[in-house]
């Protein structure tokens, strides 16, 4: 079996034993290098996936209702989100962006068969540029923050119709669901550079190792220049 065949099936049946109705199954699925870096700095683009790799981004963008990253990887990356190197079905791009900064030029405006929903704070400011372009403005109520809380947002992604969620991140979104306990899987590409950069993981509040997230069980196999590791996601009580 191949370790496409191994991942496909192996999140088959996560979702399927996946028991909670009030969010989607969340998978983390992203790219770093061997020291923890996903870029040489914030706001850097960085190809880190050899293409193999990068077959493998597609495949698990078909497997998934939704796709989800912050406003800080569509300005840096202008990713599009879409299926392009994998037969299947194009995910429902959905983007955090609190302060409604998406860019009226990104390719995200121009995507073949959905709109891009924008989920902002109930509060935040309009942006007359983005409503006459292709996308939903979602606003969610920050309860005095200035982020988009990931609850109610998981919530009503539930509510519209997403039951299976890829968090492809940037670093600070990544960290979020790690810090709330709100990821379930991950699949992470880990190629053999060492760039010393801007870190995938942040601060998620852990003080006592022993109740940090578990990737459990672990299963890891190469995939051309790369090292594939995925697994369940596993939390203390005191997380969830």
């Amino acid at each position: 079996m191949s370790l496409n065949q191994q991942i496909e099936r192996w999140l088959a049946s996560r979702k399927k034993s996946f028991q909670s109705t009030n969010r989607p199954f969340t998978t983390l699925a992203y790219a770093q290098a061997w020291d923890g870096s996903i870029t040489t700095c914030r706001g850097q683009a960085v190809a880190l996936s050899c293409s193999e790799s990068g077959q493998l981004t597609h495949q698990l963008r078909s497997l998934h209702d939704g796709i989800l990253v912050g406003i800080e990887t569509v300005l840096s990356d202008d990713p599009q989100l879409t299926v392009r190197e994998w037969t299947g079905k194009n995910p429902q791009p959905i983007i955090l962006d609190s302060r409604l900064r998406m860019p009226p030029d990104s390719k995200l405006h121009d995507h073949p068969d959905k709109k891009c929903w924008l989920l902002t704070l109930e509060q935040g400011d309009g942006s007359e540029s983005l409503k006459s372009l292709n996308h939903e403005i979602i606003r969610i109520r920050g309860h005095g923050h200035d982020f988009v809380p990931l609850l109610p947002a998981l919530s009503l992604l539930r509510e519209k119709g997403i039951e299976s969620l890829m968090v492809e991140g940037g670093a600070k979104v990544i960290t979020e669901f790690l810090r709330l306990g709100l990821a379930d899987a991950i699949v992470m590409t880990m190629t053999p550079k060492l760039i010393g950069g801007y870190k995938a993981v942040g601060d998620i509040d852990i003080e006592d190792i022993s109740v940090a997230p578990l990737i459990s069980p672990i299963n890891f196999e190469k995939l051309g220049d790369d090292l594939i590791v995925w697994g369940d996601l596993n939390y203390s009580e005191s997380v969830k």
